[in-house]
């Protein structure tokens, strides 16, 4: 019986694997485009400013940027420190791990172009939303850290003159982004997350059990308990959703699960809590909750 679970775990492995090494490879390709060519301080320009604009700013660019939560933190720190209203940042924070490019293309290649663009439009709606509800409120602390210098987008150092690279060297440090630098940072989240997804499509037990008890109301419970109390980034949550879903969970809340598993993780309630107090912390996580519950009924509906 192990056996023949083993091999129908390989086999659910490497129809995965050779599903996603494509997109993949074009997603890590792009990533490293957009994070050597796109100047941080264009990204950080338009954020300190009132209304709904920075707001739509932060969403749309935190929605393309292949960093996951735990790289987001440092940039939404800083975009506090340079003067960034409480709503972009917030609006940054989701927005950001919640999908990607190579999300997108994993998601497109697994679960269809209707379910990848309905994952984008709500994404940009939970950024707003979240974003429009942190300009409502104000942080525990309003007062802005000094702002030191600036950061050589290349090396990290602080420092008051930027450093000139050539166009190769700037290719080169793309490639090593997207190649080695990105694939360190989530590599081995994507690596379990596929080796979960296979296990959930070979496991029967699993099955029976998405089946009885998760194809209904408690499968949106069932993801919004595990998609906050776990983390997978969003392109390896794209594998495991679509093995929930193909042994019979709803695409609702799959899509539930897709929307708020790769926001949060225990560093960003520690550095919100920090950052900005358990009030603004409870009030971002009941708005991710809120949301992706009602995002994923809704596409249930649609679907």
């Amino acid at each position: 019986m192990h056996t023949d679970l083993f091999i129908r775990w390989g086999v659910e492995f490497l129809h995965y694997a050779a599903e996603l090494v494509l997109p993949l490879a074009i997603g890590f390709f792009l990533s490293g485009l957009f994070h050597e060519f796109i100047p941080g301080d264009l990204v950080e320009k338009h954020l300190g400013e009132r209304g709904i604009k920075p707001i739509l700013y932060s969403t749309l660019v935190g929605a393309i940027l292949p960093i996951c939560c735990w790289g987001s933190l440092p940039i939404a720190v800083s975009l506090e420190k340079k003067g960034a209203r409480l709503g972009p940042v917030l609006a940054f924070l989701v927005a950001t791990p919640a999908t990607s490019i190579s999300a997108l293309l994993v998601s497109y290649r697994l679960m269809g172009f209707g379910f990848t663009v309905y994952i984008f439009i709500s994404v940009v709606i939970m950024g707003v939303v979240t974003g429009l509800i942190g300009n409502m409120i104000q942080p525990a602390s309003s007062g802005k850290e000094k702002d030191e210098g600036d950061i050589c987008p290349h090396c990290h150092a602080l420092s008051g003159e930027g450093h000139k690279h050539s166009f190769g060297s700037r290719v080169a440090s793309s490639l090593r982004f997207g190649f080695i630098e990105l694939p360190k940072e989530i590599g081995l989240e994507l690596f379990i997350g596929v080796v979960i997804a296979a296990l959930v499509s070979a496991a029967v037990p699993i099955h029976k059990l998405i089946q009885a008890y998760l194809a209904g109301s408690l499968g949106y419970i069932f993801a919004l308990v595990v998609g906050l109390s776990t983390y997978v980034c969003s392109t390896a949550s794209v594998p495991l959703t679509d093995a929930f879903v193909r042994n019979g969970m709803s695409v609702g809340a799959g899509m539930t699960f897709l929307l708020v598993g790769p926001i949060t993780s225990y560093g960003t309630i520690l550095v919100l809590r920090k950052k900005f107090g358990t009030r603004i912390l409870l009030v971002y996580l009941a708005s991710i909750s809120t949301l992706s519950l009602a995002l994923g009924y809704f596409y249930s509906i649609l679907a």
